[in-house]
């Protein structure tokens, strides 16, 4: 077992090739990106298809507030933990996307002592990732208003695809394409979304291979006819194109923690408006290669967790055997009525009266079969009082609970997490099962999730929807998953309603028929599809040094 002076003796990066040989993959498995990363090729999966899979953990949260959970230097924290403890763990993560760090939150590899490096690569352009897929969405949308341009052959009446760029740019959301100056035949209606809510990133993260990428993107609906026949990229004739753009970032990225642990970062989808899971190729290699892989899903265990359970794991026929669901005292004051500025004083009241939100995440999670532990995830400012009400708490529930200091700490602030997952993952049985059946109704499937999951009392369906659901049916696509985009603050679609709250209406505004990743999105209420900056966005405090280091990306 590593010491911590062990461990502050070798706090540099190390070769990306060494990392690779503690998982048992050589040089002539990676494809290398200069010294500390790297991707790893295409028949490596091949190689290792027939090896006995490890522990699959999911790490979720209870819904996100101001205050911060740290979900991301959790999951980091636990698989340093694991090592620590002699088990091959290897954590399985989402890539950042530029949009948010330049935005809110100026950084997206863990914190701490518990962080994946090199950390700024990781939160720029990495290994041009997000750059493809950007390239793949847009050159659909140059094609189609070309095909429109030059004749429109496949009589495309309404184009439904939009284009994508990897920012937080709110001026974009509604643009008008003019494909003409001489004439207005071809104007009309279109926006952009950010990289991340794409259809292309969601496709990247499912697909099995290079095969399925390619049905995949084969099957993406990105237009109608004008009796409401579906156009796909297929009838475009562009999949080997869009694929051919893709194939390297197919290839799931490898790194390492602080404490040399290896890191399979691939893929990006947001969990509000997308499914928010890191790529099945590397969540399946993670398992293939160790002992133990950890993941995680984004925003609250109602949002990300819902549709890893939902969506990835049944695509994916992945059976996750333990869950781990991160609170913060900080947060689950601000839940309990406390404003962020009054966070730093103690309120044990205030806390207890935040439990609610916690508690609704436990029962979800119950509800798919998936044994649980919740972290603390410990911050300077939670009081001894606070610490030992939440742990009460938990004890007179019979909820196993954790103290994690991972942030301070690294993996031996999150020793007693990961004896808790090895000790759930050793003794008590996994009967992981979705939710829903996917023979059930588009809307029965949607109400399922929001009564079941949300706490909702009723759902209420846009005539558009309705138009919509009819039509998806006729095409033969309710037989497919539900994507939920809402907003991440609230079980409900309302942002301010923190806590547990009871007696909502979840309104179904849109739905947006995603064929090509496999599911159907239901935008929510307000929920959008590209986010905008803040009045000081972190890029305001964002520099690089004479020496070309980064400043201020944290």
């Amino acid at each position: 077992m590593k010491t911590d002076l062990q461990i502050a003796q070798a706090n540099e990066m190390v070769d990306i090739r060494e990392i690779a040989q503690q998982i048992g993959l050589t040089e002539a498995d990676l494809e290398l990106y200069g010294r500390y990363k790297a991707k790893i090729s295409h028949h490596v999966m091949d190689r290792v298809q027939n090896n006995q899979d490890g522990k699959l953990v999911l790490v979720t949260a209870i819904n996100p507030t101001p205050a911060g959970e740290g979900k991301s230097t959790v999951t980091i924290g636990l698989a340093q933990a694991l090592q620590r403890l002699d088990k091959k763990a290897i954590v399985a993560l989402r890539e950042p996307s530029l949009g948010p760090v330049m935005g809110v939150k100026g950084g997206a590899a863990g914190g701490g002592h518990a962080q994946v490096v090199p950390m700024e690569d990781l939160n720029l352009h990495f290994t041009g990732d997000m750059h493809a897929i950007t390239t793949a969405n847009n050159m659909i949308s140059a094609f189609i208003d070309n095909h429109i341009f030059q004749g429109n052959d496949l009589s495309i009446d309404r184009v439904v695809w939009r284009r994508c760029v990897d920012l937080n740019d709110r001026s974009l959301r509604e643009v008008e394409i003019n494909l003409s100056r001489l004439t207005q035949d071809f104007k009309r209606n279109d926006g952009f979304d950010i990289t991340v809510a794409s259809e292309i990133m969601a496709v990247l993260c499912l697909a099995n291979d290079l095969d399925d990428l390619r049905m995949r993107i084969g099957r993406i609906v990105v237009a109608y006819k004008v009796d409401n026949t579906p156009i796909t990229v297929a009838n475009l004739g562009i999949e080997g194109a869009v694929t051919l753009i893709l194939r390297d970032a197919l290839l799931p990225n490898l790194v390492q923690t602080l404490e040399k642990t290896p890191a399979i970062v691939h893929g990006g989808p947001f969990a509000n408006i997308a499914h928010g899971c890191n790529s099945v190729q590397a969540t399946k290699l993670a398992l293939k290669l160790g002992d133990y892989a950890v993941t995680e899903a984004g925003f609250g265990a109602d949002l990300g967790a819902e549709k890893f359970m939902d969506i990835k794991c049944r695509m994916a026929d992945l059976k996750p055997d333990a869950t781990v669901i991160v609170a913060t005292i900080r947060a689950l004051k601000m839940h309990g009525g406390v404003e962020k500025s009054e966070l730093t004083h103690e309120n044990v009241t205030a806390l207890k009266a935040g439990l609610v939100n916690l508690e609704k995440h436990i029962e979800n999670m119950q509800k798919f079969g998936v044994p649980f532990v919740v972290a603390i995830n410990k911050f300077v400012t939670d009081t001894d009082a606070e610490v030992q009400a939440l742990q009460a708490w938990a004890q007179q529930h019979g909820h196993p609970i954790a103290l994690c200091e991972v942030w301070e700490h690294g993996g031996a602030g999150g020793e007693a997490l990961a004896k808790k997952v090895i000790e759930i993952c050793d003794t008590v049985e996994s009967n992981y099962a979705p939710i829903y059946e996917l023979s059930s109704s588009i809307e029965a499937k949607i109400e399922t999730i929001a009564k079941e999951i949300y706490g909702a009392d009723h759902v209420e369906f846009s005539e558009e929807a309705q138009e919509q659901m009819i039509q998806f049916k006729a095409n033969g696509w309710d037989t497919l998953p539900i994507c939920m985009a809402k907003t991440q603050y609230s079980f409900s679609d309302d942002p301010k309603l923190l806590g547990r709250p009871s007696g909502f209406t979840v309104t179904i505004r849109q739905l947006r028929a995603s064929v090509g990743a496999g599911f159907i999105v239901a935008l929510t209420g307000a929920v959008l599809t590209m986010p905008g900056l803040p009045k000081q966005p972190a890029m305001l405090q964002m520099d690089v040094d004479a020496e070309g280091k980064a400043i201020g990306l944290f």
